[in-house]
């Protein structure tokens, strides 16, 4: 129903920069939060980013604020993630999700569709 599709993930040196980008497709829908969430080999799944439909309001985790910035374009129906001043405890497998509610949320059980990952590797 709803198709979500990532892409910009790759492997950098720590100190670079990516950005991941997901677009939404499939149906249209409004008021929808959209987020990013990692999980680390061995870790479990955790947040990293929302925003709100607007791009009026946003939350970091700790560990990523100050050095990623989430954006949406809602014309483009895409969520994008800009990873900066990279550290090897970001390598993970970055997940898209929404939250049709419209819901600004760090817990993963709001979220109603996911992207199938993409991996994010950075080296020392």
């Amino acid at each position: 129903q709803v198709q979500l599709v990532e892409s910009g993930g790759g492997s950098v040196q720590a100190g670079g920069s990516l950005r991941l980008s997901c677009a939404a497709s499939g149906r249209t829908f409004s008021s929808y939060a959209m987020g990013w969430f990692r999980q680390a080999p061995g870790k479990e799944r955790e947040f990293v980013a929302v925003i709100s439909w607007s791009g009026g309001m946003t939350l970091y985790a700790d560990s990523v604020k100050g050095r990623f910035t989430i954006s949406r374009d809602n014309a483009k129906n895409t969520v994008y993630l800009q990873m900066g001043r990279l550290k090897p405890e970001d390598t993970a497998v970055y997940y898209c999700a929404v939250d049709s509610s419209g819901r600004v949320d760090y817990d993963e059980i709001w979220y109603d569709y996911w992207g199938q990952g993409t991996q994010v590797t950075v080296s020392s």
